[in-house]
Parts: structure tokens; sequence; C-alpha cells
């Protein structure tokens, strides 16, 4: 503020304009010869905000007007003045007035040049000046930047200060309080000799306390010594107990028979009893077929002529399925014990197969597949607090027409793969290319049920409207192991539905449906013949000549419990198919095939 203050009466009030050369008029030669011939002039100013150009004429008439004693001659005209311009011919006067501005105009150069040379020296002063406050501006920011640092370190100190007073504070609190609970302290101590003194004789007492319960725990400790021997021996007795149940199960299924034969009379359609099968009343074992024929000759009545059966026991048409599940129940427990079983339903189409094997949609409807898995699951439970653990794996396969289908695939079926049935070197049998479902659960069994069915090969025939045209057959491969006694079970239970057989005259098929029923008696009767190889114990089992004995080659033989369910429809019409599908379940029931043995290890 000083310098600025400093420098403003140095300031010009104006500045001057660059004055441009003027010839003087050529017909006077003589005053034109003593005026000396104006040239351009720059005054240079002290540094202003702004040069202010003014007009030569404007400024000699101003300063014309401001002499004292300047007056124009009559009838003449000053330039710049009220008067206007003077006329051309008074040259005299024109000069005249030119030299008047000549001589303002050199008195303000001279002014100028002094202003300008006052301004210079001013200028340098100012400059000098400048230099030292430069310096001095350096020095003065050289010392804050020092103060700064020194305020820094200041501020840095007086932190510590702070921190300082701080923890002294804290401490002084701390000791106060160290002090308190030292006293506290103090009086608990004195306190905690007397509560030592009483402890110490209390712990004399405690002592002869603790000898008398190590005393009783080791006693204690040989008590649940003997008890985990006594455990253990219970689970060997147990497990024992369990392998003796499976065997005296086994002589008992033994003793009723390895192959045994059941016979399920189907009620009539639209109720009643019928005419030609008789149930005895006290013999759930016997069904007698009768038939009234009429006299060859015609001199005598008709004649009734009897056919008895006997098996191992006959479901009349009121029997429902818990009744008939009962009797295979104890057979169904010998294939979680390691044991093959086969049960397959046999009979002429329309007779209860399917109804038999399957069953409805309720569970009084339910037929044997369901039942025995809901056993085999209940049974496999049951054992795990034995250590058991099992796992199940199901599959669905039908044959049609010697070859073998997947029931449970579910791609399209351009793409459905081919089946082979293969023997391994353990003699497994196993399907290629077949879906195995494991199962924990007995809804996904019902679930794989529904599936087949949906997938199995049926058509109209006369017997039946709906007729099964395949032998459909589901297996529940079943693995258990023993992890603590290091003992492991293998067995299949192989629930078979076989397609209904009739007659060719009967059933009056033709074209698919006569080749269907060519294939379907083909492999029940070679089904017959394997059985009776068995019975007679020949060397060779003609297992290979259908797709249905070689799949279940491992459920008819002798290390096998087989049931077979032939099932008679109680129409009058098939008194015939009756009559043969009875004649071939005794037969079957009359074999007797060797002791079976469990695929444990």
């Amino acid at each position: 503020k000083r310098l600025r203050r400093d420098m403003e009466p140095a300031k010009p009030k104006m500045a001057l304009s660059t004055v441009s050369d003027r010839r003087p008029l050529a017909s006077s030669s003589k005053t034109t010869a003593s005026i000396r011939p104006l040239r351009s002039a720059t005054v240079a100013m002290a540094p202003s905000r702004g040069v202010l150009r003014q007009n030569v004429a404007s400024v000699a008439q101003r300063d014309l007007a401001k002499q004292p004693g300047a007056t124009s001659a009559p009838g003449t005209a000053v330039v710049g003045g009220a008067g206007g311009r003077r006329p051309g011919w008074d040259v005299r006067g024109k000069v005249t007035d030119m030299q008047a501005k000549l001589h303002s105009y050199q008195s303000r150069v001279k002014d100028t040049n002094k202003e300008n040379d006052e301004l210079k020296g001013s200028m340098a002063s100012i400059e000098k000046r400048k230099v030292e406050m430069g310096r001095e501006l350096e020095n003065q920011r050289s010392q804050i930047r020092t103060y700064q640092t020194e305020l820094q370190d200041l501020a840095g100190v007086r932190e510590e200060l702070e921190r300082a007073m701080s923890e002294r504070t804290t401490l002084q609190r701390e000791r106060t309080h160290l002090q308190d609970k030292n006293t506290v302290l103090e009086t608990l101590r004195d306190s905690q000799g007397l509560e030592l003194q009483t402890l110490k004789m209390k712990m004399a007492v405690q002592e002869s306390s603790l000898e008398r319960l190590q005393a009783s725990l080791q006693q204690k400790e040989q008590e649940a010594h003997l008890l985990q021997e006594t455990v253990g021996r219970q689970e060997d007795e147990l497990h024992a107990g369990e392998m003796e149940r499976r065997q005296l199960h086994n002589t008992i299924q033994e003793l009723k028979g390895n192959i045994r034969v059941f016979c399920r009379v189907r009620p009539l359609v639209g109720g009643g009893i019928s005419d030609h099968i008789q149930l005895p009343p006290t013999d759930n074992k016997a069904l007698v077929l009768a038939k009234y024929e009429e006299s060859h000759v015609g001199r005598t009545g008709d004649t009734q002529k009897t056919y008895n059966f006997s098996f191992d026991r006959v479901f009349g048409p009121s029997a429902t399925q818990q009744e008939v599940f009962e009797e295979i129940s104890l057979l169904v427990q010998s294939a979680l014990d390691g044991y093959n079983v086969c049960c397959f339903a046999y009979g002429q189409t329309g007779s209860g197969k399917t109804f038999t094997m399957e069953g409805g949609d309720s569970y009084q409807a339910m037929g044997v597949i369901p039942r025995a898995v809901q056993q085999v699951f209940l049974a496999a439970h049951k054992l795990t607090d034995q250590g058991w653990k099992f796992s199940f794996r199901a599959s669905f396969v039908e044959i049609y027409n010697e070859s073998l289908r997947d029931l449970l695939y579910t791609g399209k079926a351009s793409k459905r793969p081919e089946h082979e049935i293969r023997k391994s070197a353990a003699n497994e049998i196993s399907v290629t290319n077949l879906t195995y479902q494991t199962v924990t659960t007995e809804d996904q069994v019902h679930n794989l049920i529904a599936v087949a069915n949906q997938n199995r090969s049926t058509a109209q025939t006369n017997q039946n409207d709906r007729s099964s045209r395949s032998h459909s057959v589901f297996q529940l491969d079943i693995e258990g192991e023993h992890a603590g006694r290091h003992v492991t079970c293998k067995s299949v239970l192989c629930l078979v539905d076989l397609a209904g057989s009739e007659r060719v005259l009967k059933s009056q098929a033709q074209g698919d449906r006569f080749k269907e029923m060519t294939a379907i008696n083909g492999s029940l009767s070679h089904l017959g013949l394997v059985i009776t190889a068995l019975a007679n114990k020949e060397s060779y089992i003609p297992y290979r000549n259908t797709k249905l004995t070689y799949l279940l080659q491992n459920c008819l033989g002798g290390n096998s419990k087989t049931l077979m369910f032939v099932n008679v429809a109680p129409e009058s019409d098939s008194f015939g198919e009756s009559l043969n599908s009875l004649r071939f379940a005794s037969k079957v029931n009359d074999c007797v095939i060797g002791t079976a043995s469990s695929n444990k290890r």
C-alpha cells in the first residue's frame, strides 16, 4: 500500500498522442523558412492504465484560448474558435496561428520532457525500492518458513505435553484406584486368611472323603468294565441270534419248499360264486375244478367231471391283498438275509396277475411289489441299530417278442438302446444299457411302477381289453454290510408279472397278436422245462432257450427261493384255460430243488 501511494503523484494526468507534420502554404516562402518543420514526437509517460490520443487541432485551439490577450483579427476566423476557420486569402493569419501553436507545442514538449525525466528518476528509485522490498519480502518469507517450522515443532511439543498431562491424570486416577483396591485387598486378605484356616480344616476332611471316593471310583470302573464286557457279549449274542434267526428262518422256508405255488381265484366281475370252482372250507390248500359233461351215448344224464389240485396255499375270491402278502412276507425277509428270491404271477389273460403283483392306488389295494419293498425298507431300518447298512437299486425290464426293453427309459424312442443279458465271472446276471435307479423310499418305487406301466406293451384281445403282451420283471438289488463284523451280503428280489397265457383258438389272435401269443407261450413252455430240469437234477438246465429263463437264471436255480402265483379266472368259459394253468402249476409244485445258500462273505 505504501508503494502504491508513493507512485500515485508521479502518474501523469494525460498522455499526448503523436503529432504529424504539416507543410506550410507555398505563397509564403519567408514564413515557412522561419518555421521548423514539425516532426512526430512521442511522449513517454509513466505506466498508465490507458493512452489518450487527442487531435492536434483541438489541442492547439485549447492552448490559444488559454493564452492571455490572444485575439483574432477582425474579419478572420480562429482555428478551433467559435468563429470557425480563417478564410483562404488570410495566409498571414494562418501563419500566426501556426506559430502560436508551435510555440505552445514546444513549451509543452519541454514540460513533458521535464516530467519524463522526473518520472524516469522516480521509476529508478521505485525499481531500487522494488528490489529492496523484494529482498525484504524474501527475507520475510524465509523467516515465516522458519517460524512455521518452529510452530509445527511447538505444536508437536504441545501435543506431547497434552498427552503427558492426560497420562498424568490417568496415572493419578489409576493410583487412586489402586490405593482403594489395595485397601480392599488388604481387607480381603485378612478375611481370606481366616477362610484359609477354615478351608485347611475342610480340606483335611475332603481328603479323607476323596480317598473313600477313589476307592468307590475304582469299584465303579471295574463295574463299568464288566458292563462293557457284558455289552460286548450281548452284541455278540445279538449278532449270533440274528445269524441263527436267519438260519432258522431259512430252514423253515426250506421245509416249506424252495419252490412254492400259491393259487388265487379272481372274483366274478358281476359278483356271486363260480359254478365250476370249489374251495373246501376246511382246507385252504385244496381246489376242485368241476365241469358237467353231456353223455356221449345220450342214454344217461349229464355227468360231473372233477379235477382235484393241492398247492401250498389257495386264496379264494374274498382274499385281500394283505392276506395274500402275509403268506409271502417271510419269503421277502429271506431276500434281506442274503438269499435270491423270485416271485412270479402265472395265468391266463384277465385272471388278475397284474393286480396281484402291482395292485391299485389305495393302501388296501397295494400289490406284492410295493408291499415287498415296504417290508424290505422297514426291516433294513431296524437292522441299522445292530450295525447293518443297506443300499437298494431297482430296475424294470420288459421281455416282448424275445427282445428286452427298458421300462424306465425316458428318452426318445428313436434313440432307445439295445440290451443284452450278460453273465459275469461271479455268475451274476446283468443287462447292458439298462437303467438302474437307486431307491431309498417307498414313494420312489411307486413312481418307478407308474413309469413302467406307461411304457409296458399292451393290446386288446378277445380275453381282455388291455392285455399285457410281455413279461414284466422288477428287480431289487440288495447289498448289506456290517462294518463291525466285516460281514457283507448281496441278493436279488425278483418280482415278475408274466404275460397272459391262453390258447390261440381261444384268443383268436391274428397278425401281430398271433406273433406275440406264440412268443409268450414259447417262453412259458421253456420256463416249465427249466423247472422240470431243476427238479430232476439234470446236468444241463436250458436257461438260454428264452430271454425270460436266462434273465431269471439266478432266481430259479438251487441257490434261490421261488414262489409262483397261479391266477385263475372264475368264469365258466375260462374252464379250459384254468385247467391248463392249474396243471402247469401242479408240475411246478411237485418240483424239489436243492438247498439255497445265502450270498454273504
